[in-house]
């Protein structure tokens, strides 16, 4: 039976899902703040500023009023940038009448708590406004998913139910899911994969090549696994779809904001700028600052991770960055 989902975020993810959602025969009903894309999702099935050529199934209808478009649905899909997880979830707290499940495909850490989003949706949404939290996350640019290309990702929850649910909704030919237990361990590695992207773009950005590649892409699962494990999640999620998984699709195309941004870094541009040109969020750059900060108070190591930090941060010259990495006293690879 076809389920009422809300999808809460018009962006290019947001709306790559919906597709896949109304796709699938789902009630879709996507919701927004900018009154012109609210009309230009109603009235062509566009959303030429996040998706180029892209054209929306006519069954989906935009809402700019929250409680309009989550009166009677069976599920919530967050899609906002971190930042704005629980404003919006407060948001949503305040019109809502039912008990959806809430899922969330954002990928971050927010600034100040370090807290992952499930934690934030768990603070701000009481249990008598939904059901279980699932995450949705993998390898997957919204490019690809929007013209349907062969993409797999990740459902996790602590309730199998949940998570089993979510994958009925949004499986099909082109988009399929896996279900797993280990939040901590997917959010982790969804959020912490953004930074190494942007190191992976700096490399290329500075004229370095393969091997360069290999090996931040290498070190930093290494440090997002240590990081992960600490935190209590498994270690062998970072070895599936929403780690390594994750990490490779992010570091390696010119789809990816983080690596974009990245490779204008490395190519002598500031952060300001680069920022002010990429006309989307770059994730990336909140959560390095909030990874820096969370392995310092866990006393961490995350040198990647740091040098990064210093050159977003400090404004630390980013080739002396990258050879400071190299001159490291050496190491155990399995340290």
């Amino acid at each position: 039976m076809n389920k009422k989902i809300a999808v809460l975020g018009a962006g290019s993810w947001g709306s790559a899902l919906a597709k896949v959602l109304a796709d699938n025969g789902q009630e879709v009903r996507i919701w927004g703040d900018n009154l012109l894309q609210i009309k230009e999702i109603n009235e062509h099935h566009t959303n030429q500023h996040y998706l180029k050529n892209f054209v929306l199934p006519a069954s989906v209808a935009a809402y700019s009023d929250l409680k309009s478009c989550v009166a009677d649905v069976e599920a919530v899909l967050f899609v906002v940038p971190t930042k704005a997880i629980r404003s919006v979830a407060g948001q949503f707290v305040e019109v809502s009448c039912g008990k959806p499940v809430i899922i969330h495909a954002s990928k971050g850490l927010e600034q100040g708590t370090h807290k992952r989003i499930s934690e934030v949706l768990t603070e701000e949404i009481p249990l008598e406004k939904r059901q279980e939290i699932v995450v949705l996350s993998g390898p997957s640019h919204a490019e690809e998913v929007a013209v349907g290309d062969l993409t797999t990702i990740t459902a996790a929850s602590k309730s199998f139910a949940a998570a089993k649910f979510v994958q009925d909704l949004f499986m099909n030919d082109y988009f399929r899911i896996y279900t797993n237990d280990d939040v901590i361990g997917v959010e982790l590695g969804a959020a912490l994969k953004n930074i190494i992207a942007l190191g992976a773009g700096a490399i290329h950005g500075l004229g370095y090549g393969d091997n360069a590649k290999a090996a931040i892409m290498t070190r930093g699962l290494a440090e997002i696994s240590r990081l992960g494990v600490a935190l209590g999640a498994d270690p062998l999620t970072f070895i599936g779809l929403s780690g390594v998984g994750d990490l490779i699709v992010t570091c390696t195309s010119v789809h990816s904001r983080n690596w974009r941004a990245g490779n204008l870094l490395g190519k002598g541009h500031k952060l300001a700028e680069v920022l002010a040109n990429m006309g989307m969020i770059v994730e990336g750059v909140s959560t390095t600052k909030a990874a820096y900060e969370l392995a310092k108070q866990m006393k961490i190591e995350m040198p990647i991770t740091e040098a990064i930090y210093d050159v977003l941060y400090n404004d630390k010259d980013i080739h002396l960055a990258a050879k400071e990495i190299m001159l490291r006293d050496g190491k155990p690879e399995k340290g």
